[in-house]
């Protein structure tokens, strides 16, 4: 994730703060020097830093601190700054239903523009939006093409034109048209330049004054380093940019542009592009961002993201299924089976573990890769859907380690005999793990019972989510603060992704 070395240095920086045995002047000093050189490197504008570094010591002031917590104190205020830096306090452009909303996109050339334009209308569709793509962009080759392919895939209406070369007049006949057909969701998209191309900058400013947009999104390449202020505050000049969507977060470059961009445009930033499917494209909370970035999870994110992705559960089903695991504490790869068809449905595991409190960190530290965990678990599913209905039930019938039986397995599932015993290790980790939660009761919740789950996960999870108490406090947010048999599947969920590396 791009600005995640940055995080990674930040939290460094707070780690070896709270080491400390006396906070005073000097360690605070050198805390606020490590975090500019990690803005520094990150390619954040130089006098942002400054204005960073003045604010922290605004904040922090040790002989105001006495008494109090303060490394918790110091840790809320670098958290707070860096939310600021992507926070301008301005609300974005929200449309508004029944009427036309023309949207217009604007940026360097290559930052991704045409595919994000597809992605934010099929955002909008998949909302319940009536929504059209119009194609203004007449200098790249192929541009019209990639816009008309893009829109039959996501089945969104679209204007665009072979022979007709001024960009103004494509983009206006665009809009009227689906103004007439009432449109709720127009975007216009633009051919790509810089503040250096005076003439494309006055073509812009025309196809502005004939369409008349609701909002001017910017989009910035995340990988475009120190330039991003420059080249966001002379968009900002001559077309008014009311928002900013970021592009190619999911790469491994500095990232620190998108802070500078938003502190040059004073616009927030509404939607960041994490790959290149149309699924790739998810709106941006500032908070949760930051929270991820510096390894703090977002469990209420993850919440919602469970809750959003199997909706469709069979709760009685499920919750009689949990019981019998934390009662009986057996788990048998059949319900391994289910745990992963529910893992399909978040997305990337790589992106989920971002959202569990130190686990980011966790991953880093072991070396462990995630990017292709959705492979594994699609090839452990293959494994086991070459299993007897015995074999997935009954806990004993491969614990013998049958050659006989992986050998049929391997090859009725196309996979190596390997895999099949890579899988079983697998399944002996959670079965052990459940096996520990037998006669836990998660609904009294008591200390004891949360300190014996906590015991179960990694020492560094446990801690960022606040100990026993914050993990007692997630266990009841899973469960809709009702209390119920289904706490118990979700607290192993945190693990079994972990071990998918």
């Amino acid at each position: 994730m791009v600005l995640s070395d940055l995080g990674s240095k930040i939290t460094a920086a707070l780690r070896n703060m709270q080491s400390r045995t006396v906070i005073d002047k000097q360690v605070i000093d050198d805390l606020l020097k490590e975090i500019c050189n990690a803005l520094l490197t990150a390619d954040v504008q130089f006098n942002l830093v400054l204005q960073v570094r003045q604010n922290l010591v605004n904040r922090i002031k040790p002989d105001e601190l006495a008494g109090l917590d303060k490394r918790r104190i110091i840790q809320q205020a670098v958290f707070e700054e860096l939310c600021s830096l992507l926070d301008p306090k301005n609300e974005p452009f929200k449309p508004a239903k029944g009427k036309s909303n023309v949207i217009m996109f604007v940026g360097l050339q290559g930052a991704g523009k045409t595919t994000t334009v597809t992605k934010l209308a099929r955002y909008y569709k998949r909302s319940g939006w009536k929504t059209a793509l119009v194609c203004a962009d007449t200098y790249r080759a192929g541009a019209l093409d990639q816009l008309a392919q893009n829109a039959r895939k996501a089945k969104i209406e679209f204007h665009g034109s072979y022979t007709v070369t001024d960009p103004v007049k494509i983009g206006l006949e665009g809009v009227e048209k689906f103004k007439k057909d009432n449109f709720e969701i127009i975007i216009v998209d633009t051919s790509g330049r810089n503040k250096q191309e005076a003439a494309l900058f006055e073509e812009m400013q025309g196809l502005a004054e004939a369409t008349k947009p609701d909002n001017t999104i910017f989009v910035l390449d995340a990988t475009i380093g120190q330039a991003a202020f420059d080249q966001a505050q002379a968009f900002k000049n001559k077309v008014g940019i009311g928002s900013i969507i970021i592009t190619k977060i999911d790469g491994n470059a500095k990232g620190g542009g998108a802070l500078s961009a938003v502190a040059a445009t004073g616009c927030p930033i509404t939607f960041i592009g994490t790959g290149e499917h149309f699924d790739d494209f998810e709106p941006f909370a500032v908070k949760p961002f930051v929270s991820k970035m510096l390894g703090y999870g977002d469990m209420a994110g993850l919440i919602n993201k469970i809750k959003e992705a199997v909706p469709d559960l069979d709760k009685k089903q499920t919750a009689d299924q949990y019981k019998r695991i934390i009662t009986e504490g057996v788990f048998t790869l059949r319900d391994m089976y289910e745990q992963f068809q529910n893992l399909m449905k978040l997305g990337p595991l790589n992106k989920v573990m971002e959202m569990v409190p130190g686990m980011s960190q966790l991953l880093k530290d072991g070396n462990l890769p995630m990017k292709d965990s959705n492979a594994k678990v699609k090839n452990y599913m293959t494994i086991m859907d070459s299993m007897t209905d015995d074999e997935l039930d009954n806990v004993k019938t491969l614990s013998k380690q049958s050659n006989g039986r992986i050998s049929r397995i391997a090859r009725g599932s196309g996979r190596s005999i390997k895999e099949v015993n890579e899988l079983l290790d697998q399944y002996n980790h959670f079965a052990k793990v459940m096996k520990k939660m037998k006669g836990m009761n998660l609904n009294k919740g008591g200390r004891g019972q949360m300190e014996k789950m906590a015991g179960m996960l990694p020492p560094g999870m446990v801690k960022q989510m606040g100990g026993a108490g914050g993990l007692q406090k997630m266990m009841r947010d899973f469960q809709g603060g009702k209390g119920g048999a289904g706490g118990g599947g979700m607290g192993g969920l945190a693990d079994m992704m972990s071990q998918l590396g």
